[in-house]
């Protein structure tokens, strides 16, 4: 075995195996955005080895696995505290308070966007839309949705 797919577990391969095996044989990149989520669920984030290590096992340039990697925010680059806090500040979320609730957050956590608490508990991301403007909450990574009430009282507003 080569020592960067060792970066992998056998694992890790196996469940990426199973994702390439949904394309056609001459495709096997298109498994990249599984990978990747597979890799950081087992990392915690996204080192360049381990990004390599994706890129090696799916015969993929390197940079076209950083390209994805740095394109979407749902992956992480260094390591986060243990709760990853998104907050969608696109305009629907924005008209439901999401930047209000930021502010709480940044002021009540002491961090800006991309920081993490200095007792490693919080990273406080600024997300790009998450799929749930009808419902116009932030995202918790590793805790439940909040609701609007939440959402009203963490922004003083409720």
């Amino acid at each position: 075995m080569n020592s960067m797919t060792s970066v992998l577990s056998e694992d890790a391969r196996r469940r990426i195996n199973r994702e390439v095996e949904k394309y056609p044989p001459d495709q096997k990149q298109s498994a990249v955005m599984s990978a990747l989520a597979i890799a950081q669920d087992e990392h915690g984030w996204l080192s360049t080895d381990v990004m390599d290590a994706v890129a090696l096992h799916l015969g993929m340039p390197p940079v076209a696995v950083y390209e994805v990697a740095t394109f979407y925010t749902m992956y992480n680059l260094k390591p986060t505290g243990r709760f990853k806090l998104t907050i969608c500040t696109n305009l629907p979320c924005a008209l439901q308070g999401a930047n209000v609730a930021a502010e709480h957050l940044k002021r009540t956590l002491g961090v800006g966007f991309n920081e993490t608490t200095a007792d490693g508990r919080f990273t406080l991301k600024e997300g790009e839309c998450m799929g749930a403007c009808g419902d116009a909450r932030p995202r918790r990574r590793g805790l439940p949705d909040w609701s609007q009430v939440e959402l009203h009282a963490a922004a003083g507003a409720g």
